[in-house]
Protein backbone atom coordinates (compact mmCIF):
# COMPACT_ATOMS: atom_id res chain seq x y z
CA UNK A 1 0.00 0.00 0.00
CA UNK A 2 1.16 3.72 -1.01
CA UNK A 3 0.50 5.02 2.35
CA UNK A 4 1.16 9.03 2.59
CA UNK A 5 2.40 10.36 6.22
CA UNK A 6 0.76 13.49 7.52
CA UNK A 7 2.05 15.10 10.40
CA UNK A 8 -0.35 18.04 12.56
CA UNK A 9 1.92 19.83 14.96
CA UNK A 10 0.99 23.20 16.89
CA UNK A 11 0.68 24.01 20.88
CA UNK A 12 -1.60 22.21 23.54
CA UNK A 13 -5.43 23.79 22.68
CA UNK A 14 -4.39 25.05 19.23
CA UNK A 15 -6.75 22.47 17.39
CA UNK A 16 -5.02 20.01 15.91
CA UNK A 17 -7.74 17.65 17.03
CA UNK A 18 -10.28 19.12 15.63
CA UNK A 19 -8.76 19.26 12.07
CA UNK A 20 -8.05 15.59 12.55
CA UNK A 21 -10.85 15.03 12.97
CA UNK A 22 -12.51 16.37 10.27
CA UNK A 23 -10.15 14.89 7.92
CA UNK A 24 -10.89 11.67 9.86
CA UNK A 25 -14.99 12.13 9.45
CA UNK A 26 -14.12 13.31 5.76
CA UNK A 27 -12.02 10.17 4.64
CA UNK A 28 -12.99 7.50 7.27
CA UNK A 29 -11.85 4.20 6.46
CA UNK A 30 -8.42 5.70 4.38
CA UNK A 31 -7.09 7.65 7.21
CA UNK A 32 -5.85 6.42 11.04
CA UNK A 33 -4.70 8.46 13.47
CA UNK A 34 -2.17 8.16 15.94
CA UNK A 35 -1.24 10.89 18.55
CA UNK A 36 2.02 11.57 19.80
CA UNK A 37 0.71 11.50 23.62
CA UNK A 38 0.20 7.36 22.95
CA UNK A 39 4.00 7.13 23.21
CA UNK A 40 4.52 9.12 26.40
CA UNK A 41 7.10 7.19 28.28
CA UNK A 42 6.05 4.65 31.08
CA UNK A 43 6.06 6.05 34.57
CA UNK A 44 7.66 3.40 36.48
CA UNK A 45 8.39 3.56 40.24
CA UNK A 46 6.53 7.11 40.61
CA UNK A 47 3.47 7.52 42.81
CA UNK A 48 0.87 9.53 41.20
CA UNK A 49 1.78 12.50 43.14
CA UNK A 50 5.37 11.93 41.14
CA UNK A 51 3.67 11.08 38.13
CA UNK A 52 1.86 14.59 38.18
CA UNK A 53 5.05 16.47 38.43
CA UNK A 54 6.77 15.09 35.28
CA UNK A 55 7.49 17.96 32.49
CA UNK A 56 5.49 15.96 29.77
CA UNK A 57 5.63 18.76 27.31
CA UNK A 58 9.41 18.15 27.06
CA UNK A 59 11.03 16.30 24.40
CA UNK A 60 12.50 13.47 26.88
CA UNK A 61 8.47 12.25 27.93
CA UNK A 62 8.22 10.76 24.54
CA UNK A 63 9.48 7.47 23.46
CA UNK A 64 9.65 8.92 19.83
CA UNK A 65 12.04 5.86 18.63
CA UNK A 66 9.12 3.71 19.21
CA UNK A 67 6.67 5.89 17.38
CA UNK A 68 9.49 6.14 14.33
CA UNK A 69 9.62 2.24 14.31
CA UNK A 70 5.90 2.01 14.16
CA UNK A 71 5.11 4.17 11.81
CA UNK A 72 7.88 2.61 9.13
CA UNK A 73 6.32 -0.69 10.08
CA UNK A 74 2.78 0.80 8.76
CA UNK A 75 4.71 2.21 5.80
CA UNK A 76 5.79 -1.38 5.16
CA UNK A 77 2.27 -2.52 5.43
CA UNK A 78 2.30 -3.76 8.61
CA UNK A 79 0.07 -3.74 11.49
CA UNK A 80 1.54 -2.43 14.80
CA UNK A 81 0.37 -2.63 18.62
CA UNK A 82 0.00 1.15 18.99
CA UNK A 83 0.14 2.34 22.96
CA UNK A 84 -2.54 3.50 25.27
CA UNK A 85 -2.10 6.45 27.03
CA UNK A 86 -4.21 7.47 30.65
CA UNK A 87 -4.16 10.76 31.17
CA UNK A 88 -6.37 10.73 34.68
CA UNK A 89 -3.49 8.42 35.81
CA UNK A 90 -0.88 9.96 34.06
CA UNK A 91 0.74 6.89 32.78
CA UNK A 92 0.75 4.60 30.02
CA UNK A 93 -1.57 1.88 30.19
CA UNK A 94 -0.84 -2.31 29.79
CA UNK A 95 -2.87 -2.29 26.60
CA UNK A 96 -2.36 -1.85 23.09
CA UNK A 97 -4.51 -1.11 20.18
CA UNK A 98 -3.99 -3.18 17.01
CA UNK A 99 -3.39 -0.02 13.97
CA UNK A 100 -3.38 -1.17 10.77
CA UNK A 101 -1.85 0.89 7.88
CA UNK A 102 -4.33 3.06 5.39
CA UNK A 103 -4.15 4.97 2.36
CA UNK A 104 -3.64 8.04 4.80
CA UNK A 105 -1.82 7.99 8.25
CA UNK A 106 -1.84 11.25 10.34
CA UNK A 107 0.35 11.97 13.70
CA UNK A 108 -0.73 14.56 15.69
CA UNK A 109 1.18 16.01 18.29
CA UNK A 110 2.67 19.18 20.09
CA UNK A 111 6.52 18.18 19.55
CA UNK A 112 6.33 16.03 16.04
CA UNK A 113 8.38 18.24 14.25
CA UNK A 114 10.81 18.68 17.19
CA UNK A 115 12.51 14.73 16.70
CA UNK A 116 14.58 15.22 12.74
CA UNK A 117 14.21 11.55 12.52
CA UNK A 118 10.08 11.86 12.73
CA UNK A 119 9.91 15.19 11.08
CA UNK A 120 11.67 14.16 8.16
CA UNK A 121 9.25 10.89 7.91
CA UNK A 122 6.39 13.48 6.80
CA UNK A 123 5.05 13.66 3.39
CA UNK A 124 3.51 16.73 4.63
CA UNK A 125 3.63 18.96 7.92
CA UNK A 126 0.92 20.65 8.69
CA UNK A 127 0.96 22.99 11.83
CA UNK A 128 -2.28 24.71 13.28
CA UNK A 129 -1.65 27.94 15.43
CA UNK A 130 -3.56 29.66 17.33
CA UNK A 131 -3.51 32.58 20.01
CA UNK A 132 -1.67 31.78 23.15
CA UNK A 133 -5.38 32.95 25.47
CA UNK A 134 -7.21 30.48 22.95
CA UNK A 135 -5.40 27.91 23.87
CA UNK A 136 -4.96 27.73 27.26
CA UNK A 137 -8.68 28.44 27.87
CA UNK A 138 -9.57 25.24 25.30
CA UNK A 139 -7.20 23.75 27.43
CA UNK A 140 -8.47 24.49 31.13
CA UNK A 141 -12.31 23.49 29.30
CA UNK A 142 -10.80 20.13 28.20
CA UNK A 143 -8.83 19.15 31.26
CA UNK A 144 -11.56 19.86 33.87
CA UNK A 145 -14.05 18.22 31.63
CA UNK A 146 -12.63 15.43 30.35
CA UNK A 147 -9.54 14.39 32.04
CA UNK A 148 -11.02 15.16 35.92
CA UNK A 149 -7.84 17.55 36.72
CA UNK A 150 -8.57 20.93 38.53
CA UNK A 151 -8.27 24.34 37.15
CA UNK A 152 -5.62 25.30 40.03
CA UNK A 153 -3.51 22.49 38.58
CA UNK A 154 -3.83 23.09 34.95
CA UNK A 155 -3.00 26.75 35.39
CA UNK A 156 -0.24 25.52 37.20
CA UNK A 157 0.63 22.97 34.82
CA UNK A 158 0.29 25.73 32.30
CA UNK A 159 2.77 28.54 33.84
CA UNK A 160 5.40 25.97 34.85
CA UNK A 161 5.75 23.88 31.88
CA UNK A 162 3.47 24.25 29.04
CA UNK A 163 3.80 28.09 28.40
CA UNK A 164 7.69 27.89 28.68
CA UNK A 165 7.71 24.47 26.65
CA UNK A 166 6.00 25.94 23.93
CA UNK A 167 8.49 28.66 24.17
CA UNK A 168 11.28 26.38 23.84
CA UNK A 169 10.60 23.60 21.74
CA UNK A 170 6.74 23.49 20.42
CA UNK A 171 7.18 27.28 18.34
CA UNK A 172 10.61 26.76 16.53
CA UNK A 173 9.45 23.83 15.00
CA UNK A 174 6.71 25.96 13.08
CA UNK A 175 9.60 26.96 10.53
CA UNK A 176 9.37 22.85 9.09
CA UNK A 177 5.95 23.33 8.22
CA UNK A 178 4.66 23.20 4.86
CA UNK A 179 1.34 24.66 5.52
CA UNK A 180 0.76 26.92 8.70
CA UNK A 181 -3.53 26.62 9.49
CA UNK A 182 -4.99 29.68 11.50
CA UNK A 183 -7.02 28.43 14.09
CA UNK A 184 -7.17 24.86 12.91
CA UNK A 185 -10.28 22.93 11.90
CA UNK A 186 -12.28 25.83 12.18
CA UNK A 187 -10.23 27.38 8.97
CA UNK A 188 -12.28 26.02 6.11
CA UNK A 189 -10.35 27.45 3.31
CA UNK A 190 -7.43 25.73 4.50
CA UNK A 191 -9.47 22.78 5.53
CA UNK A 192 -10.04 22.51 1.66
CA UNK A 193 -7.08 23.19 0.42
CA UNK A 194 -5.68 19.98 2.82
CA UNK A 195 -8.61 17.40 1.98
CA UNK A 196 -8.11 18.00 -2.11
CA UNK A 197 -4.40 17.17 -1.56
CA UNK A 198 -5.41 13.91 0.20
CA UNK A 199 -8.02 13.04 -1.85
CA UNK A 200 -5.36 13.23 -4.88
CA UNK A 201 -3.15 10.83 -2.94
CA UNK A 202 -6.60 8.48 -2.55
CA UNK A 203 -7.39 8.36 -5.95
CA UNK A 204 -3.79 8.06 -7.19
Amino acid sequence: MNSILIGIAGGSGSGKTTLTQHLKDHFGSNVTVISHDSYYKRQVGKTYEERTKVNYDHPDAFETDLLVRHLQALLDGQTIPCPVYSFVEHNRTDETVEVSPTKVIIVEGILIFQDPTLRDMFDIKIFVDADSDVRILRRALRDVEERGRTLQSVVDQYLTTVKPMHEQFVEPSKKFADIVVLEGGHNLVALELIMQRIQNHIDS
